[in-house]
């Protein structure tokens, strides 16, 4: 069982306050936005959370900043940006068994403005109250992985994740 942690909100919005984009210093390797990264191309970024909710919990980003999903992007660089965020789900899928994998957009022009999509698996076995929202909210807590699990983590997904990308159907 991995410890969970509450999660500080005032401490998050105080360092994302202190840097303008978060996702675009971790394309630029800015030590200070390391992620334990999966993937990545010319047009897509994806990694784990920092704050995960639940193991395996990634983020599928455009490594252009782009804010908003209807007006900065096009269909075909939408449609693009979608079988990405399919191939992790169908890795994350082999790698943890999960019950049903969460898509979401989420972010804020205040903070997190950089377009991005969640992407998570919910383990089988979590009971109905638990899942959804409740799975994802950090209000509940964030799991405390260890760096060295993380990184381990982030190498099983990409390995699956270049699996499946190598054998599509």
């Amino acid at each position: 069982m991995i410890d969970r942690q509450p999660f500080d909100l005032k401490a998050y919005v105080r360092d994302i306050a202190m840097r303008p984009c978060f996702i675009c210093g971790l394309i630029e390797n800015d030590p200070a936005c390391f992620h334990h990264r999966i993937f990545e191309d010319d047009e897509t970024i994806i990694f784990l959370s920092k704050y995960p909710t639940l193991p395996g919990y990634c983020l599928v980003c455009p490594r252009e900043h782009r804010k908003d999903l209807a007006h900065d992007m096009s269909t075909d660089e939408y449609l693009r940006l979608q079988e990405k965020v399919h191939l992790l789900s169908r890795a994350l899928k082999s790698i943890f068994d999960a019950e049903r994998i969460y898509v979401l957009s989420l972010g804020s022009h205040q903070a997190n403005s950089h377009l991005h999509f969640h992407v998570v698996p919910l383990p089988a076995g979590v009971p109905l109250e638990k899942q959804q929202y409740h799975a994802l909210m950090a209000e509940h807590g964030v799991l405390q992985i260890p760096d060295s699990e993380m990184a381990e983590l982030a190498r099983r997904i990409a390995e699956a994740y270049h699996s499946v990308r190598t054998n599509r159907g």
